[in-house]
């Protein structure tokens, strides 16, 4: 495993990061999912990443099993959003409620995290808010290092860095969209912020596509995963890339890209950026945010129907994709779930981290019906 400086904390971390999102917890006990993080620490991941509210929200509490009896040293990564805790008061007792599920005496690294825009960013920095109670719980050693999440564009960023109130950041960046969000990227290194990237795989879309996506392989005996992985853990300017484990395998796969890792060349970044098409940076990466909708539309499925349109740059499979989510599982027997169901109320579009026009995609996926 490859080890990197993370900014200017005097802290390595490894190369390729757990990101706790993606635990099996419908068929898999806490204990089972924690075994698969104890086997991540013994393969020499030291970077344990999450949030609340992740997989039913039990993620923290799969942590915490996993943490009572860990193989090697390691950091963890939790996260308080301004939309739930607003006050200083509330980050308190999210921190307090984080430290007791993952049986930690402090975190590590603690994300203000999901900052969609300027807006947000003022919010979790006024006087009152979340980063004051989280510099008073620094203050008692109950967190180390302040970070944020972010899904703003470059240039709010930019501003965000230069006001030098964090350590390190947390975005979204993958071989499918770099060439747009290398602004803040390059931003961040600059100023000495560590960097940790987020969908690596484009929320499961890279592997999903793999013809498409067969540009990025540098080494043709990867897989496209491996591929996308190893194109996020080459940049000099990425300390840790996150990559959402379900299982021991996807794991050993997922390590054995960081163990075969080797440089990227400019050339072949120009080569990769070559492939790259402008629909591409608004691809729906599945995070699930969207959910919620007041007359219950499940709008991930058409969102990934939609993107099919958009890697495969033909407008006329757009039925075809969205009849066949139609007809998937929990969607066959759920008619009101259907995108001609939407009311326009923009609660889907407030809430999507990737800023998507949701509402004028569900117009385009509503009248297909076979």
């Amino acid at each position: 495993m490859i080890y990197k400086e993370y900014g200017k904390t005097g802290k390595k971390l490894s190369a390729l990061g757990f990101g706790g999102m993606r635990f099996d917890t419908k068929n898999r006990s806490i204990e089972e999912n924690a075994q698969i993080v104890r086997r991540a620490s013994e393969l020499g991941i030291n970077y344990f990443d999450t949030a609340p509210d992740y997989c039913d929200d039990k993620s923290e509490l799969i942590y915490g099993e996993a943490f009572k009896d860990m193989p090697n040293d390691f950091y963890v990564s939790t996260k308080s959003m301004v939309t739930k805790d607003p006050t200083a008061d509330d980050l308190r007792k999210r921190v307090e409620t984080s430290l007791k599920r993952m049986n930690v005496d402090k975190i590590d690294f603690l994300h203000m995290w999901c900052i969609l825009d300027l807006d947000m960013y003022r919010k979790v920095i006024k006087k009152g808010g979340p980063y004051e109670g989280a510099l008073k719980l620094k203050e008692e050693g109950l967190i180390d290092h302040l970070v944020f999440s972010t899904h703003a564009n470059g240039d709010e960023i930019v501003q965000i860095i230069n006001d030098d109130l964090f350590e390190g950041i947390l975005l979204g960046y993958n071989a499918s969209n770099f060439a747009y969000r290398e602004k803040g990227l390059k931003a961040a290194y600059e100023k000495g912020l560590g960097v940790v990237t987020m969908n690596p795989l484009g929320g499961g879309v890279i592997p999903q596509n793999p013809d498409f996506y067969s540009f990025i392989k540098q080494n043709p005996e990867d897989s496209v995963a491996q591929g996308a992985l190893k194109f996020n853990m080459a940049h000099k300017e990425i300390t840790v890339t996150l990559a959402g484990i379900n299982n021991i395998k996807e794991l050993e796969e997922n390590i054995a890209a960081a163990n075969s890792l080797e440089e990227i060349s400019d050339q072949k970044i120009e080569e990769i950026k070559s492939h790259l098409k402008e629909g591409l940076d608004k691809l729906c990466t599945g995070c699930g945010y969207c959910l919620g909708c007041p007359v219950d539309i499940y709008i991930p499925a058409y969102m990934m129907a939609y993107n099919e349109m958009i890697i495969n740059d033909d407008k006329d499979i757009l039925g075809d994709k969205v009849n066949e989510r139609r007809n998937w599982g929990p969607l066959k027997s759920r008619p009101e779930s259907r995108a001609e169901n939407c009311i326009e109320c923009g609660l889907c579009e407030d809430q999507c981290t990737q800023h998507l026009p949701i509402i004028d995609r569900l117009k385009e996926c509503a009248p297909v019906e076979k």
